[in-house]
């Protein structure tokens, strides 16, 4: 099994801060896993820990039935098994696409490499560009030939650092569903490392986010953005609501925004956040029954749809509002809001209480 278990992973450089503080993660056996964060939250140091390039100060990392890093156990990168898609593809120049991916298949006969160099190639979308050299590829070319070049080998795993940064936004997408497709097609299990949160929630199986050194969440795209662990969660995953609310005795929270219905109403706690999506709140006729009036101070349309923001009376901070279709209103115009669907409370703390 390629399953990847880390416990208690510890780094420090010199005599500064931990980077890393006991960090802890499990990616099962063929799954791909995002690791997100903010820039020095110790995304790469875990990575290069993962990869043997760096040595953790405490912990382990166990791949399948294999101790990696551990008390008196550092096992060299060469012997690891694991494959890794650096940033912008770091090809070898002097070197045709096919040797490029050849490079790690050591050990075994002619034929039997170029089987394989063709099969990957063939995986991910490059069959018969193996004559060509990597100065004669797009960006988007050059990352799948590294990909290919990781997975030749029969990896357990597979790390990729950022890979898709160099990258035009347009081309990053369906690159990212290719490489996706082509790990799910080896079964290998991979960790992608990024700072993109729109990457991790539509790329990985399972998302981590991490914040100091550690795991702050861990859990499926869906139920990260639905049911983030605490407030700074919420807004780092996505565009977020954040509003003060008390709490009724039927389980509903009162907020400048109106009711709004708890999922799993809270046990004893009166006050809170409210977390909402801006995908919750809906435009509405001004003298609309049951909604709240605000005026709109701003408008910003992405073609898919746009980020309305409104201002409403008893609430600091502008509210965004996320709608789809063609837009009905202006900055300065008057507008009702409506929510629709449940919140979610988090205690003055941080804690998640519904």
């Amino acid at each position: 099994m390629n399953e990847l278990h880390i416990e208690g992973l510890t780094k420090s450089y010199g005599a500064g801060e931990p980077v890393l503080r006991g960090l802890a993660l499990t990616v099962r056996a063929g799954a791909l896993a995002a690791v997100l964060g903010p820039s020095g939250c110790g995304k790469t140091t875990l990575l290069r820990i993962v990869a043997g390039f760096l040595h953790a100060d405490a912990g382990t990392v166990r791949l399948g039935d294999r101790t990696l890093v551990g008390p008196g156990v550092h096992l060299p990168p060469e012997r690891r098994r694991i494959g890794i898609v650096p940033q912008e593809g770091a090809l070898f120049p002097h070197l045709n696409v096919a040797r490029n991916v050849a490079f790690g298949l050591t050990g075994t006969d002619r034929a039997e490499r170029r089987r394989r160099t063709e099969e990957m190639l063939d995986l991910v979308g490059l069959a018969g560009h193996g004559d060509r050299m990597p100065h004669e590829l797009s960006g988007g070319q050059q990352q799948r030939v590294a990909l290919a070049r990781a997975l030749a080998p029969r990896p357990q795993l597979v790390l990729l650092d950022e890979p898709f940064n160099a990258l035009d936004s347009a081309l990053r997408t369906g690159v990212r569903s290719d490489v996706r497709a082509a790990l799910r097609a080896t079964g290998a299990t991979a960790v992608l490392v990024t700072h993109d949160q729109q990457e991790a929630l539509s790329t990985a199986d399972l998302v981590a986010v991490v914040r100091d050194g550690r795991v702050a969440q861990c859990d499926t795209p869906q139920n990260l953005y639905r049911r983030p662990a605490d407030p700074w969660i919420a807004d780092f995953v996505g565009d977020a609501v954040l509003l003060r609310g008390t709490v009724d005795d039927d389980g509903t929270a009162v907020t400048a925004l109106g009711a709004v219905p708890l999922a799993d109403p809270p046990a004893g706690l009166r006050a809170g956040t409210v977390l909402l999506r801006p995908e919750q709140l809906h435009l509405t006729d001004v003298d609309s029954v049951g909604t709240v009036r605000g005026t709109v101070t701003d408008v910003s349309y992405y073609g898919h749809d746009a980020m309305v923001t409104v201002t409403v009376e008893g609430h600091d901070t502008p509210v965004g509002i996320r709608v789809a279709g063609p837009l009905t209103v202006r900055p300065g115009e008057k507008t009702g809001i409506r929510v629709v669907g449940e919140g979610g409370l988090h205690g003055d703390d941080g804690s998640p209480r519904g």
